[in-house]
């Protein structure tokens, strides 16, 4: 017996959706408050609050888009060193961190903390 396939291609997910709800799935798995994932990718409060309800999504390209991407990129490296372990996810990234030179939930704030806290991680996740 013959199974009919459609041939019409399903359509491929909207990019800034996908982004948009990595960003917030991400920061509520490290009990990142709206108000704190709002402050890291540069958008206001009631922006993120929009976004987080999927009423607006990021614009690719924009800067907001750029570090969003760098806050998951941040999460997953986090979460392949600890295991999924949320509990030690979180603790890292509230507890000083000499080599960083603060507390990263603080840095990241920054973009240039964001980048180094993602660069300190991808660096311990390449150990040998």
């Amino acid at each position: 017996m013959k199974t009919l396939r459609s041939t019409k291609a399903s359509p491929a997910a909207d990019p800034g959706a996908v982004l948009s709800r990595a960003a917030v799935r991400a920061a509520r798995f490290l009990d990142l408050s709206q108000a704190d994932l709002a402050a890291v990718i540069g958008l206001s409060g009631a922006t993120l609050s929009r976004l987080a309800h999927g009423h607006k999504q990021l614009e690719a390209g924009s800067k907001p888009w750029q570090l969003a991407a760098l806050f998951v990129r941040l999460f997953r490296s986090l979460d392949a060193i600890v295991g999924s372990d949320d509990a030690a996810a979180r603790a890292w990234l509230r507890s000083d961190n000499a080599a960083l030179g603060g507390v990263p939930c603080e840095l990241i704030r920054d973009p240039a903390g964001l980048v180094r806290a993602v660069d300190y991680l991808d660096a311990a996740r390449a150990r040998i």
